[in-house]
């Protein structure tokens, strides 16, 4: 047995999770033989994932219990009768808000 089959239910650190990460990027596997290979869960591949990526582009430590504030875009199209707003926002884990006003 994978000495990484014996880790489960063990939580591992951010550099774990890298080195994790590059592997799959290796592997040659899809997420979830790669996942049962390693004996991780595909949820948490995909968040530990999203949270390298994101601290990644933005060139800064994986962010650890940040609040989210308001982000204020302005007025999106205000007074433009007949203009057609489609909002596209990713949630992250799969999920993604698509506004449409037309």
């Amino acid at each position: 047995m994978a000495e990484s089959n014996k880790r489960k239910g063990i939580r591992r650190n951010e550099r774990e999770w890298r080195s994790l990460l590059a592997r799959f990027g290796s592997s040659g596997l899809g997420v979830e033989a790669f996942c049962r290979r390693e004996a991780i869960s595909a949820a948490s591949f995909y968040r530990w994932r999203g949270l390298l990526s994101e601290a990644h582009a933005g060139g800064e430590e994986t962010p650890r219990n940040t609040a989210v504030g308001f982000l204020d875009l302005g007025t999106l199209g205000a007074g433009s009768s007949g203009t057609r707003l489609d909002l596209k926002l990713d949630l992250g884990g799969g999920l993604t808000l698509h506004l449409i006003r037309g």
